[in-house]
């Protein structure tokens, strides 16, 4: 007798929840497998260092993004039933363990976010500073914020019904912000994904058949990549066993077939090393590494790409006893430290299920907005820091000027004693010293390798005071001499 679970589909492929056997099943998968690879993409050719930097080029000069976890737990806000749930409020179903179809139960009739507007949340995000936008289109839980043809656990499904996606996605456009997208690949939902679990959506399919779901993965990336053009597809949830380097690889392969511009970060593949995030064998694919709640000691070298991604506060989704929250001051000299490393910050805000960002997380952008308008330049654009280490307290970019010359960007953080700060390994004189906040001129006095830089009365700032040096041609620097 043949084996039997239960599917669904919408639209052009909705039918009521059936048993079909799953012999009728795997003919209709492969139908619908071609159906989605077709027609077929040429072969993606090998990309020179050239058209890698080229296809990388706003990333790596973004310096600072704006991550969303936003979905049906957002509602929940950290509760199941009237009862709380250990963990971070968008792993709710995990925490509570909680049966694939009585999450659905509970929690689609009542993810009706009506005071939702996309582009209050664009303004927020341009007037911080930030440059791109990264919203999970689907997390672990398998909810979609689109009108998926591929699935009804979807918005289309809930009170709310409209797409999520596309007002937000025409927002960007509008304010010059980046549009991207987070998409988990490990799915608690779907029947075929093959990690099985008792609360899981496979929990009653006896053989998980993950090239059934490849081709429902897939299907759904071609929607997104279809109808919003991300600029990057941030994915997440590769670590599970069911998720190989061989599929990962031919899903990289894939998507940039699809879309030759697209950046497509580690987590689409197996070599990321825990939360480090940074991927060292070249076998492996994605364009950038994904830190992940941590500031790596050092960055990764020049030429490579990465982005550390943190919340501020404790958890991603949106938890209503999560009030941990960063100070302002942390948050911006954490922009600060990672663009001295040559890293993007991308940092996180969890709306809640009535569609609102926190107030804490507003007021926090607002002031880091406050201090970009004056101190912007040192991050956008720049690359890292020249010094080893810093012998003041505090952090260094750099940036390439037009004319061939060099500026260092000096970042203060906090009073200096005696308002001089002392430059060790800078053997060139500057050719000129300015304070970005512009209340009068540095003193600069000593000698090379022991530049001493007095700042002027009234130029400190909240969070970190700025100067800039200017040097006609790249400035020499000798190493840092180790103190006993």
């Amino acid at each position: 007798m043949a084996d039997f679970y239960n599917i669904s589909c919408k639209k052009s492929y909705k039918v009521a929840v059936y048993s079909i056997p799953i012999d009728t099943m795997k003919i209709k998968s492969l139908i619908v497998t071609l159906v989605l690879l077709l027609p077929v993409a040429p072969l993606l050719q090998a990309e020179t260092p050239a058209e890698k930097e080229a296809r990388m080029k706003w990333f790596n000069e973004a310096r600072f993004g704006m991550f969303i976890h936003w979905g049906v737990y957002s509602g929940a806000a950290g509760n199941f039933k009237g009862k709380p749930v250990p963990g971070a409020g968008e792993w709710l179903q995990s925490g509570g363990k909680i049966p694939a179809a009585e999450y659905r139960e509970e929690l689609l009739p009542k993810f009706n976010p009506l005071k939702y507007d996309p582009e209050a949340w664009v303004i927020a995000a341009k007037n911080a500073g930030i440059k791109y936008l990264v919203i999970t289109s689907k997390h672990h839980d398998g909810f979609c914020l689109w009108d998926s043809k591929l699935t009804d656990l979807d918005v289309a499904s809930t009170p709310y019904q409209k797409d999520l996606l596309k007002p937000l996605e025409e927002a960007c456009r509008k304010h010059g912000i980046r549009f991207c997208l987070y998409h988990s690949i490990m799915d608690w939902s779907h029947p075929d994904y093959a990690t099985k679990g008792p609360w899981r959506g496979n929990a009653s399919n006896p053989k998980p058949d993950m090239d059934r779901f490849n081709a429902y993965l897939k299907g759904q990336l071609d929607e997104l990549i279809t109808a919003y053009h991300p600029g990057i597809l941030w994915f997440d949830g590769e670590w599970e066993d069911a998720w190989t380097h061989e599929r990962g690889e031919d899903l990289y392969n894939w998507l940039r077939k699809n879309d030759s511009k697209l950046i497509v970060n580690n987590r689409v593949d197996k070599g990321r090393k825990g939360m480090e995030g940074h991927t060292t064998d070249a076998k492996f694919k994605g364009d950038y590494g994904t830190p992940e709640q941590r500031i790596p000691p050092t960055g990764f070298g020049e030429g490579v790409s990465w982005e550390s991604c943190m919340t501020m506060n404790g958890t991603w989704g949106f938890k209503a006893d999560d009030q941990k929250w960063k100070s302002t001051e942390t948050l911006v000299q954490n922009l600060i430290d990672i663009a001295s490393k040559g890293g993007n910050y991308l940092l996180n805000v969890g709306p809640t299920g009535e569609g609102e960002i926190p107030t804490a997380s507003l007021e926090r952008l607002a002031e880091i907005g406050e201090w970009m308008k004056v101190n912007g330049e040192s991050i956008h654009g720049t690359t890292a820091s020249l010094f080893s280490k810093t012998s003041w307290k505090g952090r260094s970019t750099t940036r390439q000027l037009p004319d061939g010359g060099t500026r260092i960007y000096v970042h203060v953080f906090g009073q200096p004693e005696g308002g001089v700060i002392t430059i060790d390994q800078l053997v060139t004189r500057p050719a000129k010293v300015t304070v970005l906040v512009h209340n009068g001129t540095p003193q600069i006095s000593g000698s090379e390798g022991a530049w001493k830089i007095r700042l002027p009365e009234g130029s400190l700032q909240k969070f970190a005071t700025v100067f800039a040096l200017d040097f006609p041609v790249k400035p020499k620097i000798q190493a840092a001499i180790a103190k006993p």
